[in-house]
């Protein structure tokens, strides 16, 4: 596991980008309290989803407005239509960790 920030740098609603050893990564703190973290890259678009709005437990693209399911990565809403990859996420001490091995076996492009 792989320490990214604190928890307080990611305020609930909201997400951040990281990098992970060369992987841009969206580490989100959604609305149900807990923290995910996915792939930084929309499967439709080559786009950040990190800048994208978080809505309970999905993250939605700005460019197109695919939705993702932050819990397994699948799309909620078109256009895309590829799963992303999950990164179990984990909190220690107040820190959050990561691991880059997909927890939903979707591997980065």
């Amino acid at each position: 596991m792989i320490r990214i920030c604190s928890t307080e740098d990611v305020p609930k609603g909201t997400a951040i980008q990281a990098d992970v050893d060369g992987t841009e990564v969206a580490v989100v703190h959604a609305e149900d309290g807990n923290f995910y973290a996915v792939r930084d890259e929309c499967s439709h678009a080559a786009v950040a989803l990190s800048e994208g709005e978080v809505d309970g437990c999905s993250l939605e693209c700005w460019l197109h407005g695919s939705r993702f399911d932050l819990r397994t990565g699948e799309p909620t809403g078109l256009p895309a239509t590829e799963p992303v990859p999950v990164y179990p996420v984990e909190i220690r001490d107040g820190d959050i960790y990561l691991s880059l091995t997909p927890s939903n076996g979707v591997s980065a492009p």
